[in-house]
């Protein structure tokens, strides 16, 4: 009993500490698109939308695994089409 509450205990500290990194990483992304950090931003999204997924997993929360696997395929298809795109949608690229 005791130890299955302390695997608990240290399980969701664990959880809390990985949705704190994640968020302070996309909160990260955030600045950088304000910014026009491109593509640094995009990669901040990446790593924060992957843990949030990996939360999603450990907590077998259907709808956080499908909100951040949608925004995840969403920022690699903006990733492949190539554009580099700043501040307020300005295009920097060709």
């Amino acid at each position: 009993m005791a130890s299955d509450a302390i695997r608990a205990i240290a399980g969701d500290s664990a959880v809390s500490a990985l949705k704190w990194s994640a968020s302070i990483i996309q909160i990260a992304g955030y600045a950088a698109t304000a910014f026009g950090w491109a593509p640094w931003n995009l990669f901040f999204f990446l790593a924060g939308v992957t843990g949030w997924f990996v939360v999603g997993v450990l907590w077998n929360d259907r709808a956080l695994m499908l909100i951040h696997v949608v925004a995840f395929a969403v920022l690699i298809a903006g990733m492949q089409d190539g554009q580099d795109v700043g501040p307020a949608g300005v295009s920097g690229g060709p």
